[in-house]
């Protein structure tokens, strides 16, 4: 095999590796840039867009913007509801859509993907009329934006659980059936155990969507405010850093969830 041989197998092998590198790169540029905000001095010029020098009075003092961390906190109590809510019904549901058959199980399957393949600003004002129809667009807040945040979580809820329960290895049930454990002890003992992993990037799923939802949330909130509505109004007058503060520490914390499952997963396969 001469020297050009050699080249392009290498290039073969790495080709894949490469363009993964770099895609993941270009991902992570604008969160890099996120993280690098949040140091900056911008009360040094009027171009908050620019790097103007490192401090750390934006990490110090995050809640100096009037009302940003009262935003902040209404998405995460908004989120925290919509996904254990979202997490419930559409485990239950997709425990139904795999265990069982009954009439209108194909037609629920195909509906259940609208709400993922409808455009938000559908979504959103298909639900504020619904809203308003039941009498209730003048209490447009907190619970309407909760009741919008779980329709649209529930499809990627039952979606994703769908998944996991589509691969699970019915063998092991019914090993644990013959060796005398009864329907409750064979659930909690082998399907919630193999099962939890797709639950629970279902409700890390629901809780980024939630948190993250500006369309829908804009047409079904009245006067509440929640963090990206926020951040919606603050740029009309320039983004305060502290909006980049919130935003690391969002992804650092999603970053620690991941690495610690993963470590967790290793010992437990060790073990």
């Amino acid at each position: 095999m001469n020297a050009l041989q050699r080249t392009g197998r290498w290039i073969g092998e790495h080709l894949v590796l490469a363009a993964g590198l770099i895609v993941l790169g270009y991902i992570l540029v604008p969160i890099a840039v996120v993280m690098l905000m949040s140091f900056n001095d911008a009360s040094k010029s009027r171009n908050l867009y620019a790097f103007q020098g490192f401090t750390w009075d934006n990490w110090l003092d995050p809640c100096k913007p009037n009302g940003m961390c009262a935003s902040v906190l209404r998405s995460i109590e908004i989120g925290l509801l919509a996904t254990l809510v979202a997490t419930i019904i559409g485990t239950l549901a997709a425990f139904a859509l795999v265990r069982h058959k009954f009439r209108g199980r194909g037609a629920i399957n195909s509906v259940i993907f609208l709400p993922m393949a409808s455009p938000e600003i559908v979504m959103g004002s298909s639900l504020l009329a619904l809203f308003i129809s039941a009498g209730l667009g003048g209490r447009l807040g907190f619970w309407t934006i909760f009741v919008a945040h779980v329709t649209f979580c529930l499809s990627f809820v039952i979606v994703a659980v769908k998944a996991r329960l589509g691969g699970l290895d019915s063998n092991l049930e019914q090993a644990a059936m013959d060796l005398y454990a009864n329907e409750t002890t064979t659930f909690w003992r082998v399907t919630f155990p193999l099962v939890f992993p797709g639950i629970a990037a279902a409700a890390l799923l629901s809780f980024s969507l939630s948190f993250d939802d500006f369309i829908i949330t804009n047409l079904n909130a009245g006067q509440t405010v929640t963090f990206p509505m926020y951040v919606w109004g603050a740029a009309q007058r320039g983004i305060p850093m502290q909006v980049n503060v919130v935003g690391t520490v969002m992804f650092l914390a999603a970053l620690a969830l991941v690495v610690g499952n993963q470590l967790a997963s290793r010992k437990r396969k060790a073990a």
